[in-house]
Formats: structure tokens, C-alpha cells, sequence
């Protein structure tokens, strides 16, 4: 009775032992000849397939790029500034006796901004110019003394002639020419002693000239004047200040003509030459124009962009400094691409380029210079005039690396 329980349970405990530990047996069994000869033949096709096409091929999306003539100018954003500022300084000492001018108000140059008192410096210039005519007098009688010395020295040397002659002949003593000689020497002392004061005079008739002219230059520093025509950016300084050497006047400005400064990016910076015609719109819609007059050969540390100066006139006087402008710079026309910005990138050794497609779809790198950032995209230069550029997939692909190419309408 019980023998048919046990036989039940041999036989299900010898089933899930096959089942668990002898699952590969029963796989391999269950495989027939005619199921292993399809596994055989797929894989024989898939090996063929693949000999036959010979490589993976990446799929990329491309446009094919047309070159365009592009406007000849260099546009960058700047602003006004003045083309001169200076600050007006005291070059001596005294209290400012003249009316304060206010800032704002026009002045041409030789405008006095500034009087100072004057002092005693009238009187010391008087002094001087004494003392000139007083120098001056004195050069005659020096020059005389000379004059006088020299005959002098002329008549010693007659008497020293007519001595040796006599002596020659046994009339003069020997003591006579001694004597003659000794006057001669004395006389040619005489005429250097002479010769001594009117250099002397000469130096006292300029140094009483250097006088005058440092007494007339200290008076005339009492007025302080305008170098230019300008604007006064500050007030002049108030009447009864003290001013010393150094001590500000006031500051001017011109605004006539103006410039125009704007910074270039160092891929622009070679297209710009001076003497290059510009324009410049400001955000009212205005514009002026004029021609560059500097262009910086170092860029700033912080920036690395470059200085670039246009001048402008203003004799109007519509133009205000630190206005934004718009500058527009001429320059020569060029052929570029239009391609999206997110085309670039870069090649093993940082160059910028794009990623093309070469004959037979074979990938390529071509270093491109970017000439202009606009809201459509970037114009590049370095390309054939027709070109395919990979615009999808160029970061996944390297150089000779066969392409599936996917052709896009350029702007689509």
C-alpha cells in the first residue's frame, strides 16, 4: 500500500535534480540536426554580410556649404571719449584775485581761467631791467680798456724794435732792450687784465638778461590761461583760495574733434589699417563718421582685445563723451561660409576647424578662421568655395572614417 507513494516521490525528486543541475544536458538534447543546420546557415550569412560590406560606416548629418561674399566691415561696439583732457595747474604761488568761471562753459584757447596777485613781482622785473641797463652801460667803458690796453701793448712793441735796432748798431744799452722787453710783457698782461673784465661784462649784461626774462615769466605766471578751446569739466578755482606751485586751475576738456574708441577681438585686428574710413550709429539712430587714427599693437591682459581709435569732427557739438556707438570700420571683402556655430571644433593639437566630407565619404578635418558672430550663425574662412560640412555626428568621427552622409537643406 505504501510502495506507490515512495516510487511517486523517487520520481519527482530525480525530476528536479535533471531540471536544476542538468539543465545544459537537456538543452543540447533538445537541439536537432535540423534546428543546429539553421543556426549554421544565419551565421554563415551574417559572417558574409559582413565581408561584404567591409566596414561600419557613421552616420552624420552635412549641408553642403556655397561660399558668399560677405560686407567689408569690421563692426564692433564702443564708445565717445574726448580727444583732449588736461588739467590746468598754478606754476607759482599767490591768492586768486579774479571771478571763478563755472563748469560746463566754453573757453578758446588763451582765455585766462585763473588770475593770481601779483605782488611785488612788478617791482622785481623793474629791478631786473635796471639792473640790464646798468650792465649794458658798462660794456662800452669795458670795451675802451681794452682798446686802450691793446695800444698799449702796440706802442711797447715799437719801443722794443727800435731798442734791439739801436743795440744792433752800439747806440741803446743792453739795460734799454731789458727794459723794453720788461714793458712789453707788462703791456700784454695789461690787455689779458682787460680782456678778463669785458668777458666779465659781457656775463653780468647776461646774467641781468636771464634775470628779466625769470622776472617777466613769474609775472606772467600770474595768469593762468587756456591752452586749447574746450569745455570746462570742473569750476575754476574760487576767488581768495591759495593756490601753490602745482595746485589745480581747472580741468578742460575738448569734444571737437571726437573719438570714437572701440575694442577688437584679435581675429578682427588684422583687417583694420589706419587711415580706414568708419561710421558710427548711436542708439538714437544718429551717426557720424570719420577715419581711424590708432589701432593698438598690444591687447589688454584682461580682455585680449585691441584699442582702436576714429576720429570724428563735432564741430557741432551734438556729440556728448561716454555716448555708446556702433562703429562700422571699411574693410577689404572677403569669401566666407555661413555655418551653424555648433559645427566648430577642435582637432588634436586645438586647432579650430570643421569636420567634411572628402571624396568617396571619407571624413576630413579643415582649420577655418571665424570672421563674424551673427544671430544666424558664424561666417568662417579657410574652405573650399563648395564644401560638405558635417554639422551632426563631427565629434564622433575622425579623420578617414567612412561616413553614411545624410544631406541637409543649409538654414533648414
Amino acid at each position: 500500500m505504501r510502495l506507490f507513494p515512495i516510487l511517486t516521490a523517487i520520481i519527482v525528486v530525480f525530476g528536479l535534480y535533471v531540471a536544476i543541475f542538468q539543465r545544459g544536458w537537456l538543452t543540447d538534447a533538445s537541439n536537432t540536426p535540423t534546428e543546429a543546420a539553421a543556426e549554421n546557415s544565419a551565421q554563415a550569412a551574417t559572417d558574409s554580410d559582413t565581408s561584404t560590406e567591409g566596414e561600419v560606416k557613421v552616420s552624420v548629418i552635412a549641408i553642403a556649404s556655397t561660399s558668399r561674399d560677405i560686407e567689408s566691415a569690421v563692426v564692433v561696439r564702443g564708445r565717445t571719449e574726448a580727444s583732449r583732457r588736461v588739467v590746468v595747474r598754478a606754476e607759482t604761488s599767490g591768492q586768486v584775485i579774479s571771478e571763478p568761471l563755472q563748469k560746463g562753459q566754453r573757453v578758446a584757447a588763451g582765455d585766462l581761467l585763473c588770475r593770481l596777485d601779483p605782488g611785488t613781482r612788478a617791482a622785481n622785473l623793474s629791478k631786473a631791467l635796471a639792473d640790464l641797463d646798468v650792465a649794458r652801460a658798462r660794456a662800452p667803458e669795458a670795451d675802451a680798456r681794452v682798446s686802450e690796453a691793446r695800444a698799449r701793448l702796440d706802442e711797447a712793441l715799437i719801443n722794443l724794435n727800435a731798442a734791439d735796432k739801436l743795440s744792433e748798431g752800439g747806440f741803446a744799452s743792453d739795460t734799454r732792450v731789458a727794459n723794453a722787453r720788461a714793458a712789453v710783457e707788462a703791456a700784454r698782461a695789461g690787455v689779458v687784465a682787460q680782456q678778463s673784465g669785458s668777458s666779465s661784462s659781457s656775463a653780468s649784461i647776461q646774467a641781468a638778461e636771464a634775470a628779466v626774462a625769470a622776472a617777466q615769466r613769474e609775472l606772467e605766471n600770474t595768469e593762468i590761461i587756456a591752452p586749447f578751446d574746450g569745455i570746462l569739466e570742473t569750476d575754476t578755482a574760487e576767488l581768495g583760495s591759495l593756490l601753490q606751485p602745482g595746485a589745480d586751475c581747472a580741468s578742460i576738456i575738448q569734444l571737437n574733434p571726437i573719438k570714437l574708441v572701440g575694442f577688437l577681438p584679435e581675429i578682427m585686428v588684422d583687417l583694420v589699417d589706419l587711415g580706414s574710413t568708419a561710421k558710427a550709429r548711436l542708439t538714437t539712430g544718429d551717426s557720424i563718421s570719420g577715419v581711424v587714427t590708432y589701432v593698438a599693437d598690444s591687447s589688454d591682459p584682461n580682455t585680449r582685445t585691441f584699442r582702436v581709435e576714429v576720429e570724428a569732427d563735432n564741430s557741432t557739438a551734438t556729440l556728448r563723451e561716454g555716448r555708446t556707438v556702433e562703429i562700422a570700420i571699411a574693410a577689404d571683402g572677403r569669401k566666407a561660409h555661413l555655418l551653424p556655430q555648433s559645427a566648430l571644433t577642435l582637432d588634436d593639437d586645438g586647432q579650430l576647424g570643421v569636420r567634411i566630407v572628402l571624396e568617396g565619404d571619407r571624413a576630413g578635418f579643415a582649420p577655418v578662421n571665424m570672421v563674424r558672430d551673427t544671430k544666424d550663425g558664424v561666417w568662417v574662412t579657410g574652405l573650399e568655395d563648395e564644401a560638405k560640412v558635417i554639422i551632426v555626428g563631427h565629434h564622433y568621427v575622425t579623420d578617414g572614417v567612412a561616413l553614411d552622409v545624410t544631406l541637409q537643406e543649409p538654414g533648414a
